[in-house]
């Protein structure tokens, strides 16, 4: 049965109250969604034997987002991943956003979309129960400009699929690069390092970076380098090669160029973990994905239990635009104008083999 509950989860540092809603879908799935920061934080999927496990990394508490969090679920913008130098031009006027990453700016910012209250509302339909989430980023905010209306929907159907809308307006020229963040384990949160998933990505290509991790523009062939996914690889398998693109992002941190890109919704990833027999299939709308190896996990995150994420405990598969594509003209345009719509789909679907 479709269902979903609401209940208090405590209040920001300037005294707003956030709520937590879980939706449920007939097969058991669960999802549990706070609307600071649209962030994901529990996510319970059935493995071979039946049994349930939250399959994403997260906290306990509130305050444990509020207080240290590396994005552990969250909706990610204005700009997912970074600009460098946080500085980017658009017809013909400079802006200069916060740099939060090193020299550049990193997921939209020091108060980027997963350090917001949104509104929330839930809904139920025939076939998926949902939520709805809107924010308003007022012109300027972390540099940005335009007035920018957002709406994201999580979607929960009995197909055991989580889907992500994204849309977008604005009412002056910017750029939107919407994603999210969580961290999976398809073992379960609390199971120890991903390094078992084997993992398909459907790219020929990926965007190499510099020590800084921004793309230096070129679209490299994964043929012969440990960035092949096309045909299942185990995480682990080659992460630890002596490659310079591993060396600079301490594993896999990386965009990939995703196949058949025309803006249509098509299977992109999919990801399997032996033990469990858990398999997530990613399908999206968007030309790019980056994969994230947990490479900067070190156990200081202290999580749901009382479990501390150590090193590489957990995966992001996010959905995107290329990095810094405001300063690559030749990457695919994030580039929003007025009377223009932002729209975009990710579609996470669990299964078990």
């Amino acid at each position: 049965m479709l269902s979903y509950q609401q209940e208090a989860f405590g209040t920001t540092g300037d005294g707003a109250p956030i709520q937590l809603y879980t939706l449920s879908n007939a097969n058991g799935v669960q999802v549990a969604i706070s609307d600071y920061g649209g962030i994901v934080t529990r996510l319970l999927v059935p493995g071979r034997d039946g049994n349930l496990e939250d399959v994403v990394l997260g906290y306990d508490s509130l305050s444990d987002y509020l207080r240290a969090s590396p994005y552990f679920g969250a909706i990610v913008g204005r700009y997912g991943n970074r600009i460098a130098k946080g500085r980017f031009t658009l017809d013909g006027v400079e802006y200069r956003l916060a740099t939060n990453n090193g020299p550049n700016h990193l997921h939209g910012g020091l108060q980027g979309f997963d350090k917001v209250v949104w509104d929330a509302e839930p809904y139920r339909a025939a076939d998926e129960v949902g939520l709805r989430l809107g924010y308003v980023s007022e012109d300027g905010e972390e540099g940005y400009p335009g007035r920018l209306a957002v709406t994201i929907t999580y979607a929960l159907t009995n197909r055991n699929e989580l889907r992500i809308e994204y849309r977008a307006e604005t009412d002056k020229p910017t750029v939107v690069n919407l994603t999210h963040h969580s961290y999976f384990n398809l073992a379960g949160h609390a199971s120890g390092d991903i390094l078992g998933h084997e993992l398909m990505i459907n790219a020929d290509r990926f965007t190499p970076v510099d020590e800084g991790l921004i793309p230096t523009g070129e679209l490299r062939d994964v043929t012969g380098t440990p960035l092949d996914f096309r045909t299942a690889t185990a995480i682990g398998a080659r992460i630890d090669d002596d490659y310079e693109q591993l060396r600079f992002a301490g594993g896999y941190d990386h965009n990939w160029v995703l196949n058949d890109y025309d803006g249509s919704l098509r299977l992109v990833a999919r990801a399997h973990e032996p033990t469990s027999g858990r398999v997530m299939e990613v399908y999206t709308t968007e030309p790019g994905m980056q994969f994230y190896s947990g490479n900067f996990l070190d156990g200081s995150n202290v999580g749901k239990g009382g479990v501390p994420y150590q090193h590489r405990t957990g995966f992001c598969l996010e959905t995107q635009h290329f990095p810094d594509s405001p300063n690559h003209p030749e990457f695919p345009s994030t580039v929003l104008r007025p009377g223009e719509v932002y729209e975009s789909t990710t579609i996470y679907r669990f299964s078990v083999r």
